[in-house]
């Protein structure tokens, strides 16, 4: 089929809102590899209708925004993207322009290309001065006071030249992205989606104690701008570097278009040793001067290509499939695998996902499946290729790790384990347990967690309150005074009532404003636990799927387990909610703004003690908004819909009637 301009303009869209998810959020929608598919697709569309094509087309601009949030830093020397190849056979050809383009002999050298967010770092002689992003490889952002924080980049160089500006790649190593993804999976934060968009992410945080706590770190593979000392090639350059005290990336040199291939190859296959992702091999150029006598095209240099490596795909038979619990409980399919090479790295297992998903590929024990790695740290089956099984895996009833019943959300896909006391879950419901909205156990946030843990001292969020300052005071992280202060911190936490309790059990969809409203209706736990699905699904902003969660957690042996612990140690079971009257009774808030007089969880706390709701949306349903200083849409809805707006003054006024 001929393609059209209509075709060509939907592809620079498409490709266009791509760049700004992956370069801009830090959020990619499809893989390098779909990306680059495309791209080049776009690329032959350019070449053939040369009067198709547009400015603000990828193909004119190395991609990326500068961020209004940081200064703009000009490049002296602009941060070029590279030409992408293939294959091999693009490899030579590209050799062959070189060849023919600059007097021989010539030589190459070979770097695997890093998966990360490029920068651009300045010293002064020797002295680390400023760093600053790509951008749209012009301007980028400064990150100076967050590159300070990365410690394997050094402030102050051996024998540097009075000026130099160094590229490099800032990157998230594989085992702190696997550190900080089961930390977040302990305090319920979603996981980080892959390195080098975590890597991104945190060097483009506003406050560089974020960025350390990332522990990114950065290598560096090419010389910008060096004043008071020249060089010969780019190897020398990488050497001197090396020399310098700067991180470098490792480095072959080639002579011939089979020793790039070889070096290519190489690298491939050495991807399990790097201690970053890499989605390519680069191969430049050795010449410095032959470089400056090519140039570059509107965005690449033609001195050198990245060659990317295609996704792998290799069959492998199921020989078993295991069920993991995840510290939220979900429980995970893993197909074992008759081992392959994949990417570099030998692979046993591949991920099933879901029930559905396994339902859907009808993937049993015997069958031969796709599996494909493609950069990715977690392979995945594609589709099952030879059927030798009957039907298809079921995930168990009950969870395998604790043996309580396993359910599927209602609303979602996971399959989730439901019992209080379950050995995976115990240190993510411990720190639940003890966060800001449950019972507010200061000084005993994650890593203290994972502290007591480790020694022993504590299984279940109710063994909390049978520690003594003696035993805390051995765990690591902890000395006799920050001991003695977690067990006056537990005490304290005994009388927070019954709504911080219901929030600290973690029941799905129980959250701090579901279990006010439970703590409104009932006086104590007891009685809460006696109430039946119909009797909760009565309660204003109780609906059944809640209410069948609430009964289901307390009819579970474990919970039954823990709250009868909790009563012996003594922890309150008594709700402490109660309305002063009912003068806001069936009347919705919305708040938007920045309120003066009071803040916006004070606000919503006042509108419930008088037996109002605070909601996050305006609709039709909303009786007012109270709208503070620099009021965002929700103002402009509610105008629209004619719902009363107030003041700060109005709602005083209202409240001290």
């Amino acid at each position: 089929m001929e393609p059209t301009i209509e075709a060509y303009n939907e592809l620079v869209e498409k490709l266009l809102a791509l760049s700004v998810a992956y370069y801009d959020n830090d959020a990619p929608l499809v893989s390098d590899f779909e990306y680059d598919r495309m791209n080049n697709e776009l690329k032959r569309l350019e070449a053939e209708h040369p009067e198709w094509i547009r400015p603000d087309s990828p193909t004119q601009h190395v991609g990326g925004h500068v961020s209004e949030a940081f200064a703009p830093v000009a490049h002296e020397v602009p941060l070029e993207s590279l030409q992408d190849v293939f294959s091999f056979e693009e490899v030579a050809a590209f050799v062959e322009r070189m060849d023919a383009s600059v007097p021989a002999p010539h030589d190459y050298v070979a770097e695997p290309k890093i998966d990360g967010l490029s920068v651009a770092v300045e010293y002064h002689d020797g002295v680390f001065f400023r760093g600053a992003t790509r951008g749209n490889g012009e301007v980028g952002e400064d990150v100076t006071e967050n590159l300070r924080t990365i410690r394997s980049l050094p402030k102050k160089l051996k024998n540097a030249p009075a000026r130099l500006i160094v590229r490099g790649e800032v990157y998230m190593s594989h085992d702190t992205f696997n550190t900080l993804n089961a930390r977040r999976e302990v305090t319920g934060e979603p996981p980080l989606a892959n390195p080098r968009n975590a890597a991104a992410g945190s060097l483009r945080q506003q406050d560089p104690a974020v960025c350390a706590e990332r522990m990114l770190d950065v290598i560096f593979f090419n010389i910008q701008l060096s004043e008071g000392r020249s060089f010969q090639n780019h190897f020398e350059t990488l050497e001197a570097m090396g020399e310098m005290g700067l991180p470098v990336v490792a480095h072959t040199l080639c002579n011939t278009p089979k020793e790039c291939t070889d070096a290519i190859t190489a690298i491939g296959e050495g991807r399990e040793g790097y201690p970053f992702d890499i989605d390519g091999a680069v191969i430049k150029l050795n010449d410095l001067a032959q470089r400056q006598t090519l140039g570059s095209t509107a965005k690449y240099p033609r001195w050198a290509v990245a060659y990317k490596y295609p996704p792998e795909k290799k069959p492998s038979k199921v020989v078993d499939i295991l069920v993991q619990v995840g510290r939220t409980g979900v429980l995970t399919p893993k197909a074992v695998i008759e081992p392959i090479r994949l990417a570099g790295t030998t692979v046993t297992n591949a991920t099933l996902h879901n029930q559905d998903f396994i339902e859907n590929m009808g993937v049993n024990v015997g069958d031969t499946v796709l599996v494909q790695k493609a950069g990715e740290i977690i392979p995945e089956v594609l589709e099952v290729v030879k059927k030798d099984s009957e039907g298809f895996f079921r995930l168990p009833a009950v969870c395998p790790v604790c043996g309580a019943p396993a359910e599927r959300d209602e609303d979602g896909a996971a399959i989730r384990c439901t019992g209080a006391e379950c050995p995976a879950q115990r240190l993510r419901n411990i720190v639940h347990f003890a966060s800001k909205d449950a019972m507010d156990i200061d000084g005993l946030g994650p890593a203290v967690v994972e502290a007591l843990d480790k020694a022993g001292l504590i299984k279940t969020p109710a063994e909390l309150y049978m520690l003594d300052a003696q035993s805390v005071a051995t765990a690591e992280r902890m000395g006799k005074k920050s001991a003695e202060n977690l067990i006056n911190n537990l005490a304290d936490s005994k009388s927070r009532g019954l709504a911080r309790l219901l929030c600290a059990f973690g029941i799905r969809q129980v959250g701090a404003k579901a279990a006010k409203v439970l703590a409104r209706r009932f006086a104590t736990l007891d009685e809460l636990m006696e109430a039946s699905e119909e009797e909760l699904t009565n309660i204003d902003d109780v609906g059944p799927i809640t209410a069948r969660y609430i009964v289901r957690w307390f009819q579970n042996e474990q919970s039954r387990h823990q709250i009868e612990l909790l009563r012996q140690a003594g922890v309150s079971f008594e709700s402490r909610e109660e309305i002063a009257d009912t003068r806001f009774a069936g009347k919705t808030f919305v708040l938007t703004g920045t309120l003066t007089r009071f803040t916006r969880s004070e606000a919503e706390e006042i509108i419930e003690r008088f037996g109002g709701k605070a909601s996050g949306s305006v609709s039709k349903k909303t009786s007012y908004v109270l709208a503070g200083a620099d009021p965002g849409s929700k103002l402009t809805k509610a105008q629209s819909l004619g719902v009363s707006v107030l003041s700060e003054e109005e709602f005083l006024q209202m409240i001290e009637e």
